[in-house]
């Protein structure tokens, strides 16, 4: 019997730490959708939220920027606007672009010359935030 309660204690524990990690999320999805078109109500996303919970790790998100467009790259973990470190890297893994020159800004606009699959990697910046959820919008002028 304490098998079944500790499987039914653990699950409960974890659909908590789910619906908890949801909520953050979902709430720093307004804050990102504001840095999506503070300054240029033209970025159009991409419909897709990217959202990972990160406790001392990174994350990778992959696609495709196409040539001739101005595509904007949106992050947030909070309140303050500085906690995500991002860099866009090609697929061998140079750095194009990252935010950690540039005091961890918030968003950033890219126009693309020709089309360029990429990588993004995500992660916090330990010395302003430890864990939590990481969102992150890509736009497009139309």
């Amino acid at each position: 019997m304490s098998f079944l309660k500790n499987i039914i204690i653990f699950t409960f524990s974890l659909m908590i730490h789910n619906y908890s990690f949801s909520q953050e999320c979902s709430g720093l999805v307004e804050i990102c959708k504001n840095s999506l078109v503070q300054g240029n109500s033209k970025f159009l996303s991409d419909g897709q939220v990217y959202s990972v919970l990160l406790n001392n790790e990174k994350a990778e998100f992959k696609t495709t920027f196409f040539g001739g467009s101005t595509y904007r790259i949106a992050v947030t973990s909070g309140s303050e606007d500085n906690y995500v470190i991002y860099s866009v890297k090609d697929l061998d893994g140079n750095i194009l672009f990252t935010n950690k020159n540039y005091d961890n800004a918030p968003y950033w606009d890219f126009k693309v010359p020709e089309t360029l699959p990429i990588v993004i990697e995500t992660e916090l910046d330990l010395d302003k935030k430890k864990a939590g959820c990481v969102v992150m919008l890509i736009g497009f002028i139309q």
